[in-house]
């Protein structure tokens, strides 16, 4: 084991871990906000043009542009989160998720939807922040700074209500390019690995992000893994390593999370055995009571602050 055996560490490989998230956030996250908030504010002003600036909000736009409600909802007053929306229309939340997703449900039928868009269109008429749009009171069209502003004030509003998925992932994808550089120097090369092959027969000296791990005789089920290695000296299993890559940026959620990477690792040893190697790599808010359980369950995990210890993996 690398660090699950070694509870002495672990409170100053926490403060550790924490402090080198927080240098990252607050080095790196609000400039990834502001990129998010002006391609956001681009998508709003698209929405408000297919809606002749929120002057027609019908059943008809709405089918010919269903990711736009996600602006339309944040032009409320106040704005709308979608289990709110869902409630006060009298629908359910997946149609506002799946039209959300730039279609509309598939196994709905016509009159059904109708009914759904009428109802989700009434709550958004009766609910428009009339103050944010000042040029539908006099039934005009907005100057083009005009539409920019509020464009941009309901773009805040959306990134806000999603703003620790915009900076989680982030995270992930710094995390997967650290990884990958850490690979490069000792020589490694990024290749994907073909599905169709075992995973055994993965090429030595190689990496690959996010792959899909398929496990189960009868009911076959796909395991993405954020970073496969197949190590320049096979391992006796012939396996490559899996790794995991986590990030958080507060307490509260880690343990909530820990059930997933022990629900991953019990479907890979069914499938491959003990021998299987599935390492967390850590940067962020990580308590003792996070760590232990994972220990428990023989998971082990590698620090981001000490990358090196990547190393004992046999790479």
């Amino acid at each position: 084991m690398i660090n699950a055996d070694k509870p002495n560490q672990w409170k100053q490989d926490i403060a550790a871990s924490v402090d080198f998230y927080n240098r990252w956030f607050i080095k790196f996250a609000p400039a990834t906000f502001r990129e998010k908030r002006a391609e956001v504010t681009t998508q709003v002003e698209d929405a408000l043009k297919q809606s002749k600036d929120l002057s027609e909000i019908t059943n008809d736009t709405l089918r010919a542009y269903p990711a736009s409600l996600a602006t339309f909802r944040m032009c409320r007053c106040p704005p709308l989160a979608r289990e709110r929306l869902a409630g006060l229309a009298g629908v359910k939340k997946t149609l506002i998720e799946t039209m959300e997703g730039g279609v509309l449900p598939r196994r709905m039928s016509r009159a059904a939807l109708d009914c759904g868009l009428t109802q989700i269109v009434n709550i958004l008429t009766e609910l428009l922040d009339v103050d944010l749009f000042p040029w539908l009171a006099g039934k005009q069209s907005p100057a083009p700074a005009e539409r920019h502003r509020a464009s941009t004030i309901v773009a805040d509003r959306l990134c806000g209500s999603m703003s620790d998925p915009i900076i989680r992932n982030a995270q992930e994808k710094r995390q997967l390019e650290v990884i990958g550089a850490f690979l490069t120097r000792l020589g490694y090369k990024q290749k994907a690995h073909p599905p169709s092959k075992l995973l055994k027969d993965m090429e030595r000296g190689t990496y690959s992000f996010r792959m899909n791990v398929v496990v189960g005789e009868v009911n076959r089920v796909k395991i993405p893994i954020d970073v496969v290695i197949q190590p320049k000296k096979l391992r006796p299993s012939k396996l490559p390593i899996l790794i995991e890559a986590k990030s958080a940026g507060d307490f509260t959620n880690v343990n909530k999370r820990r059930k997933e990477e022990a629900k991953k690792m019990s479907q890979l040893r069914a499938q491959f055995g003990r021998d299987v190697e599935f390492v967390l790599f850590l940067c962020g808010y990580f308590n003792a009571g996070y760590l232990g359980y994972e220990a428990a369950d023989g998971m082990d995990w590698v620090w981001e602050h000490r990358i090196d210890d990547l190393k004992q993996l046999g790479l």
